[in-house]
């Protein structure tokens, strides 16, 4: 008799359908927006491969990683939505200031061009099989856990996020730390609410489930920002004699980012008094 499966897996077959029907989808075309509905889904999955890794830890050790096919193709998805992030930036600039980026333009559509063309591959590079195959494995890790099992993993990985968190506490936080407070947040958040699902209590207050969202959502205009100067400085990097509006404008940027880091900064240390006692 085989061992019950957990409820647990009901949330994971869930999104893995909806993955592999938006998977489907872009088999045909690359969309954007149904780029960024797969990634949501991808960073559920592979959050949920990574609860499954911490409950089989002591039996498989490190090398259970039933995700491990999908990397490349998460990966891919995420440089498109970077990419849309900077292509909205030179949008909205154009639109609000009436002035045309042509040479910049011509960079983007050429890494777009790039970017879809890499993605695109993967995808019809990858076959139903890899989905059906990891949809197996999940539900062979999920038989016979019982609730308190996995509620004990979802703290431990929530707790190693906070660990990342304390290093951070005190002293000034760099673009890597605060785009990995960005990412722990979601981590955060997402473990939370599969908890909730499961009946348990969630690990932290409403009001600071408020305070959480509130941080992860004031960190997105940073991250956006911090995205578009990436990719702008990737163009301007090979062009010693740029035009004042390109510098006008990466001039802006940064003080943007300065302003932008130093809110989200404070807001951080905020939340880190109250969450890591």
């Amino acid at each position: 008799m085989q061992a019950k499966v957990s409820p647990v897996f009901q949330l994971f077959e869930t999104q893995h359908q909806e993955a592999k029907a938006l998977f489907l989808t872009l088999g045909k075309q690359i969309k954007s927006k149904k780029v960024f509905e797969l990634l949501g889904k991808m960073e559920f999955l592979e959050l949920y491969a990574d609860l499954m890794a911490k409950i089989h830890f002591d039996i498989e050790g490190l090398n259970f990683n039933i995700f491990s096919d999908f990397k490349m193709m998460k990966r891919s998805l995420r440089k498109i939505h970077h990419f849309k992030l900077a292509e909205k930036s030179l949008n909205d600039r154009e639109q609000r200031l009436g002035i045309k980026y042509n040479g910049y333009r011509i960079h983007l559509d050429k890494y777009k061009k790039q970017l879809y063309t890499e993605a695109f591959d993967l995808i019809v590079g990858s076959t139903l099989k890899s989905w059906d195959d990891f949809h197996g494995k999940a539900l062979k890790a999920s038989r016979g856990i019982k609730p308190l099992t996995i509620n004990t993993a979802v703290n431990q990985i929530i707790q190693e996020e906070l660990e990342f968190f304390q290093l951070d506490k005190k002293g000034p936080m760099d673009s890597k730390a605060l785009k990995d407070t960005f990412e722990g947040l979601r981590t955060i958040i997402m473990l939370e609410n599969l908890l909730m699902n499961l009946g348990f209590n969630p690990i932290f207050i409403n009001s600071i489930h408020q305070e959480i969202a509130e941080l992860k959502d004031n960190l997105k205009p940073w991250y956006s920002n911090q995205l578009s100067l990436q990719s702008l400085s990737h163009f301007l990097r090979d062009k010693p004699e740029a035009g004042k509006k390109y510098l006008d404008w990466l001039k802006e940027l940064k003080e943007q980012k300065t302003n932008l880091s130093s809110l989200a900064e404070n807001q951080a240390h905020e939340l880190f008094e109250k969450i890591l006692r």
